[in-house]
């Protein structure tokens, strides 16, 4: 019989132990998230009093940058806590919350990705028909699914989370509850944890990106089918936003979560969440309002009303 003991709390052992690393990053952290909360927020907020972004991209747009504010913020606080505090400690049930909204957060953002990618092929593969085909109850069944296939798939990992056995082990070799070191650390009940998030992960992701891909082929051969030469530049340039935050969010996820997590998995993991948790959800903000010109002029026009 193995020695199971009740878990109450976990230790982050976060990002570093030297504390003159601690205060930079809390610093820096901080920034990142002041900026990635104000400007989601703004970006919301222009979307919904601008009339010349009430289209079905900017609708999108505006779920991504909620729940990059609620994925921002479902990690960054205790992180920024913890860098200061002695006690880097986070309780059970707050564990297991955080492993919930993290799984789901992720699995609605790559979902709504892919609801993007249809939009933007819907718009230049068929910009006639658009408006009819992207009407206003198909863009709220789109936004759904993901948010209840991601909330339910969540569900299922995190019982399957609940059901990790600790002999006495309760350091987290990261700065938040994520799955590959919990894994790790458990003494058992992770072979079914293990094998059902690499099949979970594997399988959403191929199937997100699979869709994504295929539109942008259909998008491809329909630029290169255009007579105008400014038509296909300005084709290239709404598509180009969101492709680049396709392959960032992606890559990074895929880095993490298509790996068995051994000692060194994790240790690299913990880099490459601090980039997906922090700075993809400011990164995002930022490709989309800086490389868009609708989102500056409408900002433009709310800063001059308002002076």
């Amino acid at each position: 019989m193995l020695n199971f003991t009740d878990v109450t709390e976990f230790i982050l052992l976060g990002l570093t132990s030297r504390r003159e690393w601690q205060v930079l990053f809390f610093i820096i952290f901080l920034v990142v998230y002041i900026i990635t909360m104000v400007g989601n927020i703004g970006m919301m907020m222009l979307i919904k009093i601008s009339p010349q972004l009430n289209s079905p991209m900017y609708f999108f747009l505006s779920h991504l940058s909620f729940v990059d504010v609620w994925f921002s913020s479902n990690v960054t606080p205790k992180m920024l806590e913890n860098l200061l505090s002695d006690k880097k400690i986070i309780s059970y049930a707050g564990c297991l919350v955080q492993c919930f909204f993290f799984i789901a957060l992720v699995h609605v953002e790559i979902f709504i990705l892919a609801a993007m990618a249809f939009d933007r092929y819907t718009a230049i593969g068929n910009p006639l028909l658009y408006g009819s085909k992207m009407l206003k109850v198909v863009c709220i069944r789109l936004i759904t699914f993901p948010y209840i296939y991601g909330f339910l798939t969540s569900l299922a990992a995190t019982l399957w989370t609940y059901g990790l056995y600790f002999c006495g082990k309760i350091e987290i070799n990261h700065f938040y509850c994520a799955d590959p070191p919990l894994i790790k650390m458990a003494c058992a009940g992770t072979f079914v944890k293990e094998y059902t998030m690499i099949i979970l992960a594997g399988i959403n992701f191929t199937y997100s990106l699979t869709v994504i891909i295929i539109f942008y082929l259909f998008i491809l051969i329909a630029i290169v089918q255009m007579c105008s030469a400014e038509g296909r530049q300005k084709a290239f340039s709404t598509c180009g936003s969101h492709l680049t935050a396709v392959i960032i969010f992606y890559g990074t996820l895929i880095f993490m979560y298509l790996r068995r997590p051994t000692e060194e998995c994790v240790e690299q993991g913990k880099m490459v969440a601090v980039f997906y948790t922090t700075v993809i959800p400011m990164l995002n903000l930022m490709i989309y309002s800086l490389r868009n010109r609708d989102v500056k002029k409408a900002m433009m026009k709310v800063i001059s009303r308002s002076c």
